[in-house]
């Protein structure tokens, strides 16, 4: 649970620690979702009039397919996160990297700003590895088993190059 009351939070900090779900309802259709819960943890305070401040870390994985070759790959996402929380009306409030609460809010919901961290900290793209070869661009061989079979590909633009470069040798 991801939900904290602010009468409480009037009293004393509390402790954040909890999951989100990849079914979760917060995340959006096109999001890179999680492949597994993010833990989501930190503290949870007051910070002035109708203010409240988390401090914390999520954690997780992502998944998704090489850009290169197209394989399965795994990357693990693990990032701090500071955010102020602050009721309408109040000039922080109208700060882009605040969120704003309803004036007569009770509750204090972390997960669209769990989600918003997520997508800013996970990858955007995937690599199996640093040296990937792909796929050839003919046949769709996976070129980090070796080269295939198809001739070597040459643009005819690049011939006088090619011949200057010949010529020098």
């Amino acid at each position: 649970m991801l939900s904290y009351d602010i009468r409480q939070l009037e009293r004393e900090a509390v402790r954040v620690d909890g999951e989100l779900a990849p079914g979760d309802p917060v995340w959006a259709e096109g999001d890179l979702v999680p492949s597994e819960p993010l833990h989501v943890t930190g503290r949870l305070s007051k910070a002035g009039h109708g203010r409240y401040y988390w401090s914390g870390r999520i954690e997780g994985a992502a998944s998704g397919a090489c850009r290169r070759c197209l394989a399965d790959v795994s990357s693990a996402v693990a990032e701090d996160v500071h955010v102020l929380y602050a009721e309408a009306g109040d000039e922080v409030a109208e700060d882009p990297d605040a969120y704003r609460l309803p004036s007569n809010a009770q509750v204090i919901d972390l997960r669209p700003a769990v989600r918003e961290q997520w997508l800013l900290s996970a990858p955007s793209f995937f690599l199996c590895r640093e040296d990937c070869q792909g796929l050839c661009a003919r046949c769709g061989a996976d070129l980090n088993a070796g080269p295939c079979g198809c001739p070597p590909e040459t643009d005819s633009r690049w011939d006088a190059l090619r011949s200057l470069r010949d010529a020098s040798r």
